[in-house]
């Protein structure tokens, strides 16, 4: 056995690792490296980006909400030929990189019914690249009772930790869906009651970028500057907030198309209106999940591509009751957190670590998920 497999094992020492995350807004593939020992973060390394083709979100898209079936099928292989490209671009100027966490493509989502389902076969890109590969995060939660999302919560503790914070922080997720974590860096190891609560808050961007490419043929709304333009239909907004699920205890989670027909809320409305009041439905789930939290954070910091809306800002800035931030200004990436979040997972998930507990997903008792296949 090598020294980067004993590493790996051993539960000692810090070990490089690359995540790849591709979410539920379908704008591409993230991967970053980052150092880790299974608990603290020592260093973050490269990161690097791929955008996925129209013809790719195309494929992907239709593949959304099947289970099986040529549209998964197609969704898969697409799905591990953009992986597999951009994976091979960063192993190729970063030599160190000894175990990859690979996500996959979130395609359907229902954990109380038919369970979860990420596209891409983290055993044949094992052999492709010669490395390990962590992968399959989410079926092991699933199977013991939990959500099987969000699955970022432990890494958002870590990085509490990193950060130096020392009170209650909350880390909230724009990404196609919406996601909060509470989290007490007191406490020293995330699966101790009281450390975190994560849950799904609602919709993000999925519908937006949804109304963007089917009104006016954009991936999205770029600045918010189509939103910027409207004004929000409070009956609409109205409606969205009567939704159960707002008034569900967390931990909960949701699928990129639970609320389908938030396009039919806006349907009558001009594109300006429309899109101004699904950032606002967004922004009001935010809202309604901070009620939630165990105690009131000192900040909100923002990851994900929503952060880069000034219009959602400004909503979530009136709406929320503690001040609101882009995780920039605690020296994070916040295009880059899920996917440096699967590189520290898939150190745990090599060395037996918990990945989830009751706080995060529901999951009856603390897990580690994910499936390791090597070389």
């Amino acid at each position: 056995m090598n020294k980067a497999m004993h590493r790996q094992r051993s539960g000692t020492g810090v070990v490089t690792a690359l995540g790849m995350m591709s979410g539920t807004s379908l704008d591409g593939v993230d991967a970053a490296v980052l150092r880790t020992d299974g608990h603290d973060i020592t260093s973050f390394g490269k990161s690097a980006y791929r955008s996925y083709t129209n013809q790719e979100r195309e494929v992907i898209t239709a593949g959304f909400g099947h289970w099986h079936g040529p549209e998964v099928e197609a969704a898969r292989a697409a799905v591990e030929a953009a992986h597999l490209e951009l994976l091979r671009e960063i192993l190729e100027e970063d030599t160190a990189v000894e175990l990859v966490g690979f996500h996959g493509q979130t395609l359907a989502h229902a954990p109380r019914m038919q369970g979860t389902l990420q596209v891409g076969d983290g055993a044949q890109l094992a052999r492709d690249i010669g490395l390990p590969v962590v992968w399959d995060f989410r079926s092991a939660d699933v199977e013991l009772g939990g959500e099987g999302a969000p699955l970022a919560p432990f890494f958002h503790h870590a990085c509490a930790r990193y950060a130096g914070r020392t009170g209650p922080v909350a880390f909230l997720n724009l990404g196609g869906v919406g996601n909060l974590t509470w989290v007490d860096p007191r406490i020293s190891r995330p699966e101790e009651e009281g450390a975190l609560l994560a849950f799904d808050t609602g919709p993000a961007n999925a519908p937006i970028n949804d109304l963007m490419q089917a009104r006016l043929g954009q991936a999205y709304d770029e600045g918010g500057k189509l939103a910027a333009r409207g004004r929000v239909e409070q009956g609409a907004l109205e409606l969205f907030l009567a939704e159960p699920y707002f008034v569900r205890m967390p931990p909960k989670s949701l699928d990129r198309n639970d609320f389908a027909d938030m396009i039919a809320l806006v349907g009558e409305l001009s594109d300006a209106d429309a899109c101004a009041t699904l950032t606002a439905m967004c922004a009001a789930g935010v809202a309604e999940g901070m009620q939630h939290c165990p105690a009131p954070p000192e900040r909100v910091y923002v990851t994900g591509g929503g952060r880069h809306n000034p219009v959602l800002m400004r909503m979530l800035d009136v709406s929320l009751d503690c001040p609101v931030a882009q995780v920039e200004e605690i020296g994070l990436d916040g295009d880059m957190l899920e996917a440096q979040a699967f590189a520290y997972l898939a150190v745990r998930v090599a060395r037996g670590l918990p990945t989830s507990c009751p706080g995060t997903t529901g999951v009856r008792a603390a897990v580690g998920g994910g499936t390791v296949s090597r070389v």
